[in-house]
């Protein structure tokens, strides 16, 4: 099968498949004379779980990682729960980031007039940096932490 029909049965698109093969993700697969891609089930399967580990956040690392154990049959299965604990924790973190800013944007929310007036507290407490102290003081800009760039941790839409 083609890479468009490959990447409609794995739910991702060929632009993605490209790129996880141009990162080490997919191995590259067989081509015809002309120079097309040719994927076989096992490469769909691949792919599928690929998707799947990246829908629930993980990092291309961690992908990575757990790749290489899913295609290990002697693995551990105790260092799949540790990278899958560890995503969890990270999980919760992110979680609690957005909580507080969730929370410290709806306060900034409820102080503003919301009509004709110049003056806007949600503004001004952006720009003076309110915002950021409400925030969890470690972190006023949780995204600066992110692993894979915009798409980190969100539900990935291939």
């Amino acid at each position: 099968m083609n890479i468009g029909q490959a990447a409609k049965t794995a739910g991702l698109s060929a632009k993605m498949i490209r790129y996880y093969e141009s990162i080490g993700l997919v191995n590259p697969t067989a081509r015809t004379e002309g120079g097309y891609r040719i994927y076989r089930d096992a490469d769909l399967h691949h792919l599928r779980f690929i998707r799947q580990a990246r829908r629930l956040g993980f990092a291309v690392e961690d992908v990575r990682r757990l790749l290489g154990l899913w295609q290990d049959h002697g693995r551990a299965s105790a260092e799949v729960k540790a990278i899958a604990l560890s995503h969890v924790a990270d999980l919760n973190r992110r979680i609690a980031e957005m909580e507080s800013m969730r929370d410290a944007l709806a306060h900034l929310a409820s102080t503003c007039h919301g009509d004709g007036r110049p003056d806007c507290p949600i503004l001004e407490g952006i720009a003076d940096g309110s915002t950021a102290d409400a925030l969890c003081g470690a972190c006023a800009t949780p995204t600066d932490e992110s692993k894979d760039g915009p798409a980190s941790g969100a539900p990935h839409s291939e």
